[in-house]
């Protein structure tokens, strides 16, 4: 998949691409199961009707740099299921041609929703057929609708299709990103990995801690320095894996707390693996932390020793998680 962050450079002296494009458009957190079933509807559209001599059209995901709400309220910005690298692998891996990447900034804000469809699909892609959700708003205040859309489509030689947003399997309720950091923000990440399709993943490097894991209470841990901006679950103890740069899946024991047997609370929470099984040296490793299910809420214990035979009877609960996944995926 090819990634373009400039789009002067997609323009040929046409001022366009030369086969054209099937073109959708959003923010694309997570690319959780209602993004993808909208992808798997752009490539279908991207296919031309039989006996065309024209080939496919080129796939297009245009995205942002940033999540558009942190330019337009930044008071009530969403914390973002994934980062951009992970977004570009997971768009990758649904087999789109191209990803573009807009810088969303002040003035793409105040960018109208008419100049937003000249400057970007019709004169850098070239596009003949765009592919939205049907809640899609687009431009200055929000102000373009599908509607809006098909009907600069129709004068500039594109198509528009405004598909219904995917049901949640087992609810019947609309796939979103919000409704996914909801279940997130209450520990329910087996839930939100259903709409996902995948597990939650963060991302960040192994940094020093305060020492206390391996040394005082004898369960060494990776601490992840999460970026600022991409959303932990809630504070609390979770099954899952530790993903090493070279792609080696680790099963792990996560917290996430402020480590209250130890700690006021007045810190930020922490991003804390216990490798099973491990005894080598991660600090300054980029890592991926996978969660796969809550096993229990943040606790304080009187003492180092009954806090020690917790993480022992987690670990414990943590295997017997993992051991149930794997055995249910090789079914």
């Amino acid at each position: 998949m090819r990634v373009v962050t400039d789009l002067d450079a997609r323009r040929n002296p046409a001022g366009s691409l030369r086969r054209g494009s099937a073109v959708t458009i959003g923010a694309y957190d997570g690319l959780h199961l209602g993004h993808r079933h909208l992808l798997g509807e752009l490539k279908k559209r991207a296919v031309l009707p039989p006996g065309s001599a024209e080939a496919p059209l080129e796939t297009v995901v245009v995205t942002f740099d940033r999540h558009p709400a942190t330019v337009v309220r930044p008071e009530s910005a969403p914390l973002l299921l994934c980062d951009e690298e992970q977004k570009i692998e997971l768009l990758a891996a649904q087999g789109i041609d191209t990803t573009v990447v807009v810088a969303f900034d002040a003035a793409r804000a105040h960018e109208s929703a008419e100049s937003f469809v000249d400057e970007v699909l019709v004169g850098a892609l070239g596009a003949r057929v765009v592919v939205v959700g049907e809640n899609f708003h687009f431009g200055h205040n929000r102000a373009g609708t599908v509607a809006s859309l098909a009907a600069m489509g129709a004068s500039r030689g594109f198509t528009v299709v405004g598909l219904p947003l995917d049901g949640d399997p087992s609810e019947g309720a609309p796939v979103s990103s919000t409704r996914i950091r909801k279940l997130l923000a209450a520990g329910a990440v087996a839930e939100a990995a259903v709409l996902l399709e995948r597990p939650h993943e963060v991302r960040g490097p192994v940094v020093h801690g305060d020492g206390r894991g391996g040394a005082v209470v004898g369960f060494p841990t990776a601490n992840v320095a999460v970026a600022e901006g991409i959303l932990l679950p809630a504070r609390g103890i979770y099954a899952g894996w530790l993903v090493r740069d070279g792609g080696a899946v680790l099963p792990a024991a996560l917290s996430i707390g402020v480590r209250p047997t130890f700690a006021d609370g007045a810190r930020p929470p922490v991003l804390e693996a216990y490798v099973l099984d491990f005894a080598g040296n991660l600090y300054g490793e980029r890592v991926a932390v996978r969660f796969a299910e809550r096993i229990r809420d943040e606790m304080a214990f009187a003492s180092v020793e009954a806090l020690a035979d917790q993480i022992a009877a987690d670990v414990r609960h943590v295997r017997t998680v993992l051991d149930l996944r794997r055995a249910s995926s090789r079914c």
